[in-house]
């Protein structure tokens, strides 16, 4: 008896949700468009100093030498030609994805960039941007509890983490200008592992299959524009 009445308005009241679905989109669209529009733009001569109009629109020269350096860099092949791809592709794609216009085709480039930065920026680094120095706390000890590899020593590390920040920290308590320091913060260890490009990726692979959103993005109202001119040149 109890189900006849709540299954009803459990469908009554996802139906008039429907026009709020929309919502998760754009929050992913304006949490995903500052990142990439800034790393595009950071890659990019125009982010800096340049002495012919053309080089505007080509990638800078420290990031080429970072993509093509094998020691201190990625060791890429043709840096020029892969760095000013990757830079329009975040700089135009973020500037896509926060109008909402064709959120799923810029999709595709921005997550292929999304894997090579994991898989030759972050992989080595492990998964975490930041390392966790409380390890009662990291999700690494829930995998443990399933014995998952790796698991184990990332427990380990942050264990490690954790004594050499008490060190840091104490070495400013006792020398330096603490208030000043941890004014903005207090200090963590960076990991830089591919944590952040996973879930923009997944972010991004949301957007492939959803869209930039209903009433939220540009896509919906040219969509809807398109359908209605075919309708009314289909019914002349």
């Amino acid at each position: 008896m109890l189900n006849t009445h709540l299954i009803p308005l459990y469908q009554h009241t996802l139906k008039k949700l429907q026009f709020l679905d929309g919502l998760p989109n754009l929050l992913i669209r304006l949490i995903l468009a500052p990142v990439m529009i800034i790393a595009g733009f950071n890659k990019l001569a125009l982010s800096g100093d340049v002495t012919h109009f053309y080089q505007y629109f080509l990638a800078s020269e420290d990031i080429v030498a970072w993509f093509g350096n094998s020691d201190w860099g990625l060791g890429l092949p043709m840096p020029s030609v892969l760095a000013f791809l990757a830079a329009w592709t975040e700089f135009l794609g973020g500037i896509f994805i926060l109008l909402g216009l064709f959120t799923r085709l810029t999709a595709i480039p921005l997550m292929i960039t999304m894997l090579v930065a994991a898989t030759t920026v972050h992989a080595s680094n492990g998964w975490f941007a930041v390392t966790p120095t409380d390890a009662s706390t990291s999700p690494a000890r829930v995998l443990n509890w399933l014995a998952i590899p790796g698991s184990e020593a990332s427990l380990v590390n942050s264990d490690e983490a954790s004594e050499r920040l008490t060190k840091m920290r104490e070495l400013l308590e006792t020398h330096g200008y603490t208030e000043y320091l941890y004014a903005k913060g207090k200090p963590v260890i960076l990991n830089n592992g591919i944590e952040f490009s996973a879930i923009y990726f997944v972010m991004l692979l949301s957007l492939f299959f959803t869209g930039g959103g209903r009433y939220v993005s540009l896509d919906y109202w040219l969509t809807r524009k398109v359908s209605n001119s075919f309708l009314a040149h289909k019914d002349k």
